[in-house]
């Protein structure tokens, strides 16, 4: 008897915990949703670079660390996304180094921006990510000799990075980061709702599904 009053205690415990995390959830997508229409600098923010048309309704945000795997991963369904809804999706890209020595990544994506290379870089380091990260830690000698492949010239590269701007830009990130509760990378969210479950085809459902909601035919 004991025995079955345990195992039966044990099944309520474990479906509270399920409909205690749902629920959660759920109140989580919601507040989120609301900060998105009161708080929407802190999804996109004025240095935040852009993909994609600015009069797109529906807004894709990626907290992102160029030396995270799964972010390079996402990078080509990410683009196919845009592709195939030109005109009404638009890309975020927000930072979030949590990766040794990505910072310093970041800066000289920053500082790629100056010289109108910054997508051309992004693409190329997640291409080439294995030659300048070992163990989830950037290697960032080895970053200097491929920035000529995207035609940057490295030494400018090299000065504009070290500007305080693009640390505080970074500081402001983080600090969204932390805000919207992003503590691994990548980190969506489409208008506003964070992506749950984690994954390319909820991705993909998220997006379809506000795109019928802001271009109802």
């Amino acid at each position: 008897m004991n025995r079955i009053l345990f195992v039966a205690a044990g099944a309520v415990l474990i479906a509270a915990f399920f409909i205690g995390s749902w629920y959660y959830k759920r109140e989580r997508a919601e507040e989120l949703g609301s900060m998105a229409q009161e708080q929407a600098s802190v999804f996109v923010r004025p240095h935040s670079p852009i993909l994609g048309s600015d009069d797109a309704r529906v807004t894709l945000v990626k907290f992102s660390d160029p030396a995270c795997e799964t972010c390079a991963s996402f990078s080509p369904f990410v683009k196919q996304a845009l592709d195939t809804f030109p005109g009404q999706l638009k890309l975020v890209l927000r930072y979030a180094p949590f990766h040794e020595g990505s910072d310093d990544v970041v800066r000289i994506l920053e500082a790629a921006r100056k010289q109108g290379k910054f997508w051309e870089t992004l693409e190329m380091l997640y291409e080439r990510q294995n030659v300048w990260t070992r163990h989830h830690r950037v290697i960032l000698s080895a970053v200097w000799p491929l920035l000529p492949e995207v035609g940057l010239d490295v030494e400018r590269v090299r000065v504009d990075m070290q500007e305080q701007k693009i640390a505080a830009i970074i500081e402001q990130d983080l600090a969204d980061a932390t805000t919207l509760g992003v503590r691994k990378t990548p980190g969506f969210f489409v208008n506003g709702k964070p992506l749950q479950p984690f994954g390319a085809r909820p991705l993909a459902a998220l997006i379809k599904a506000e795109i019928r909601a802001k271009y109802p035919e």
